[in-house]
């Protein structure tokens, strides 16, 4: 049933770019598809002026794909861009890791304290299986506070889009769900190298821990979902 959004220009662009991003992410528009305009104004009730400046900014994220002659396409996914966004993710947390052990006080520290306590009261999985909304709302906030002291507006920007990607793909592979990985193990490990200043040690475990995510994605049996290389 479609939920049509009220208000001005910009908040309908708002509104409209927020679901989209969000079914992008989800998988629910699935790598590589079409975005019809008027499908998607059924299915957002929105007019196409804030639906056409929504898929441009998607656009900008590399999230939408224009090209010409052809309109806007969901942005496709290959083990390419995977390793890709393995190697920028890791470069751009460690960076921000390293700023935050230098500036970070003793508020930083707490949150992280903070953070790792919330996320270790939650399962990762609900009973069905599937990623536990509130789970991964704890798991973004306890690896926010880790880079929290940055200082660095422009590289939180760039991880949050990076996260955006690299959420798309955990959610399109089931096995990931199914990996019986140790995440709170992994996350305490990271906290406390953070906490006790040592950079080595936190790159280490970050770099480890992000490329693990990729590893699972990369050796399941769901790689119809990964466009394979040429």
């Amino acid at each position: 049933m479609t939920k049509r959004i009220d208000g001005d220009n910009k908040t309908l662009m708002t509104s409209v770019y927020d679901r989209l991003r969000l079914d992008i992410v989800d998988g629910e528009l699935r790598p590589g598809g079409k975005l019809r305009f008027e499908e998607l104004k059924e299915r957002y009730g929105i007019g196409l002026s804030p639906l056409r400046e929504a898929l441009t900014r998607l656009a900008s994220e590399k999230l939408v794909v224009l090209e010409e002659h052809k309109g806007f396409h969901v942005a496709p996914i290959s083990r390419a861009d995977l390793l890709d966004l393995l190697f920028m993710r890791q470069e751009v947390e460690v960076l921000g890791i390293r700023r935050s052990i230098e500036a970070g006080d003793d508020a930083w520290e707490a949150g992280i304290v903070g953070a790792i306590h919330a996320l270790g009261k939650r399962d990762s999985l609900t009973s069905d299986g599937h990623i536990d909304p509130e789970w991964e709302r704890r798991h973004h906030a306890f690896h926010d506070s880790l880079v929290a002291a940055s200082g660095s507006p422009r590289l939180m920007f760039l991880r949050a889009q990076l996260t955006d990607h690299a959420d798309r793909y955990r959610r399109l592979s089931h096995h990931y769900q199914r990996s019986g990985r140790d995440h709170l193990a992994e996350h305490t490990a990271i906290a406390d190298a953070v906490i006790a200043r040592d950079p080595i040690a936190a790159e280490r475990l970050i770099r480890a821990h992000l490329a693990r995510t990729v590893e699972i994605i990369l050796d399941s049996d769901d790689l119809q979902i990964i466009a394979q290389d040429k």
